[in-house]
């Protein structure tokens, strides 16, 4: 059913059809019966997993750029997300790249996306994340929630740490994780933040302040699949001197050179971006391998990264993530996708 009617929405402006499929469903998620329905169709039987004292509902999240102002929470919790992570969040609103901005390649099954960190700003997003906070006080199962957080594209490098404090305090009390984000590559420079002593300077800070809070929230680090062998090294040295909660692996890459469908005149056509889905999927498992043998598992990983089917998800969990994540399969797979790859790695 849902092969049938991605053909139709794959005919309108990828952007546009995201807002308005989201949309329909928080509308039809606001009708009981439609909404035990689709619980039903879609969601898995909860499995507790536990990572960093969190307690999660199942193995599958939903990754960071698909709900970017906390506003489709109650849908994706329906549809039986153990986790989502908002944003990228940054403290000033920002409109993003001019459009348009996010690319299908279906003979890849993958998307090429400039976005920009487009979003509604920390303060707007920490008072939605308030009103779920208050909305899911009663409820039995909770769905977690990670923050997501950047910098503003006009904010300078070396005070880029200050954007990431802003967002921290703004998101602390409504999130229960914090994934830093120096990985996209469509804010100018902000991949030389995955530098040394630039990520150390992000980091400690945040640790810092965590530690002046009652319940201080986990923090991990989104990394590029992008990085070389001695970059890498840097990150893992860093993560496991300081006690990073976990590494996500891997935002989306620069790299074309794995798109075995797609031409090179139309990848050229589309421009600047970061590729995601099938074509990603192999080196995000080597980098999670590399990974997890460097740091005798000492360092956890959440998956993130050409996962469409329970197979592929099953490959990174044996390579060493604990957790896994998916964007470009939910577009190109639908709901469905939920239900299988939960009841593959529940098998």
């Amino acid at each position: 059913m849902y092969k049938i009617l991605r053909q139709f929405l794959f005919l309108f402006d990828p952007e546009n059809v995201h807002h308005f499929s989201m949309n329909v469903l928080m509308r039809l998620c606001k009708v009981p019966f439609l909404q035990k329905w689709i619980q039903k169709t879609f969601a898995p039987d909860p499995k507790p997993i536990s990572l960093f004292n969190l307690s999660f509902n199942g193995w599958l999240g939903l990754a960071a750029g698909f709900d970017k102002n906390a506003s489709y929470l109650a849908a994706l919790k329906t549809l039986g997300f153990s986790h989502v992570e908002i944003g990228t969040v940054t403290p000033k609103p920002q409109d993003g790249n001019e459009k348009p901005r996010l690319f299908r390649l279906p003979k890849d099954q993958a998307l090429i996306n400039r976005m920009g960190f487009n979003n509604e700003g920390a303060e707007l997003i920490a008072k939605r994340l308030q009103q779920w906070q208050l909305q899911e006080k009663e409820a039995s199962q909770k769905m977690i929630i990670g923050g997501n957080i950047g910098k503003n594209k006009l904010t300078p490098n070396e005070d880029a740490w200050k954007d990431y404090e802003i967002c921290f305090k703004a998101l602390h009390a409504y999130v229960d994780y914090f994934t830093v984000n120096v990985s996209s590559p469509n804010t100018p420079g902000l991949r030389a933040l995955q530098e040394k002593d630039a990520l150390e300077k992000i980091l400690v800070n945040l640790q810092n302040l965590n530690a002046g809070y009652a319940q201080p929230r986990p923090i991990l680090l989104k990394i590029a699949p992008d990085l070389n062998a001695a970059e890498l090294d840097d990150v893992i040295e860093l993560a496991l001197a300081i006690k990073l909660d976990a590494l996500v692996v891997s935002n989306t890459s620069l790299n074309r050179s794995t798109l075995s469908t797609t031409s090179q005149k139309e990848a050229e056509k589309i421009g600047a971006g970061g590729l995601s889905g099938k074509p990603i999927k192999d080196f995000s498992t080597e980098m999670i391998r590399y990974i997890q043998q460097k740091t005798n598992g000492q360092l956890p990983i959440i998956a993130s990264g050409g996962i469409f089917t329970g197979a592929d998800a099953q490959e990174k969990i044996t390579a060493g993530a604990s957790l896994v994540q998916i964007y470009t399969g939910f577009i190109y797979e639908g709901p469905a996708i939920i239900k299988k790859i939960n009841n593959y790695l529940n098998k």
